[in-house]
């Protein structure tokens, strides 16, 4: 559904629930996108005019939204929670990979790209989605080797509405995002996820569990809170 404000134009997706008793509209985040939750049996025109009412607060909210930051050249991300410059190496051989540099403002790291650059994007995203693995598959294993358990599978996904979650199996999936945040912070949700192969909720059990886990839980429950959202900025086109 599209709605009009002035000069700008907005499209609303319509969710209809059974469960729902009144009209929630909700600017996502992560999806950059507006959802308007309706009853079962309000009609599409009660909608329209309930999302119309509310067009400048959308337009508000999504000028709020963080800015996307594509991978390109010249381009600053964090990898771990520590500022790397992706700087692309056409005539180089291999894939990606990090190395220290000098830049005007002195020594930092730099996220180097070989290849074209219409594959620099991808590439980008496929080191950092291996480097989450890699990070998640230690850290969930050495957590579940605590309580004597084992992960029937450790995945990865670009989830925009959660960081992580565990199956009844015991299968553990993450969003490869949380490698960009600081390590403490991926370590936190390595044994929030293994908590859960115990208690599948977020009891006071689970929570004491999960803070026996890892001394750092409420520091890293907090950066998420605060920075979370900007994670999800990173390599998406510029609008």
């Amino acid at each position: 559904m599209r709605i009009a404000d002035k000069s700008a134009t907005y499209v609303v997706t319509l969710k209809r629930t059974a469960t729902t008793r009144r009209f929630t509209l909700r600017v996502r985040n992560a999806t950059r996108d507006v959802v308007l939750t309706i009853p079962q049996r309000a009609s599409i025109v009660e909608a329209r005019d309930f999302a119309e009412k509310h067009a400048a607060w959308i337009g508000e909210r999504l000028q709020k939204l963080p800015h996307p930051l594509p991978f390109v050249d010249g381009c600053i991300i964090p990898l771990r929670g520590i500022p790397h410059i992706i700087q692309h190496r056409p005539g180089a051989r291999g894939t990606v990979w990090v190395e220290g540099v000098t830049t005007l403002d002195g020594p930092a790291l730099a996220l180097c790209v070989a290849g074209k650059a219409e594959h620099l994007g991808r590439r980008v995203q496929d080191y950092l989605r291996t480097q989450a693995l890699a990070d998640l598959n230690v850290a969930a294993s050495a957590y579940a080797g605590k309580l004597g358990l084992t992960p029937k599978r450790i995945s990865i996904r670009d989830s925009k509405t959660r960081w992580g979650s565990c199956s009844a199996d015991g299968s553990l999936n993450f969003s490869w995002r949380i490698v960009l945040a600081p390590a403490f912070v991926l370590d936190y949700l390595a044994a929030h996820e293994v908590a859960h192969m115990v208690h599948l909720n977020h009891s006071p059990k689970f929570w004491a569990l999960t803070r026996r886990l890892c001394a750092e839980t409420d520091r890293a429950e907090a950066w998420l809170d605060a920075h979370g959202t900007q994670l999800h900025r990173y390599g998406q086109k510029a609008e």
